[in-house]
């Protein structure tokens, strides 16, 4: 299940916005479930708003025996299309 962040619409009104939705919030919600629109604690309108997203790093290729240790076949393409187990 993705995890949401919503933000009041009126973040620098604190007649329209507690201090949970003032600050911004997350929620763990089915992606198939509407959006809020609402503050779960003041029912004032919010938002959700775009969050990072956890890219991994990508670093230099491993060497074909890091790759074993890792645990994964190691193959080489031989003639004709054939590969062989190194």
């Amino acid at each position: 299940m993705p995890i949401y962040e919503y933000i009041s619409e009126h973040p620098d009104d604190p007649q329209r916005s507690c201090r949970m939705c003032r600050r911004g919030f997350e929620l763990r919600r089915a992606a198939d479930r509407e959006p809020l629109t609402k503050c779960l604690y003041c029912k004032n309108p919010v938002r959700r708003k775009i969050s990072l997203v956890n890219v991994p790093q990508l670093t230099a290729p491993l060497s074909v025996s890091e790759a074993k240790k890792a645990g994964f076949t190691v193959l080489e393409k031989r003639e004709r299309g054939e590969y062989e187990r190194l």
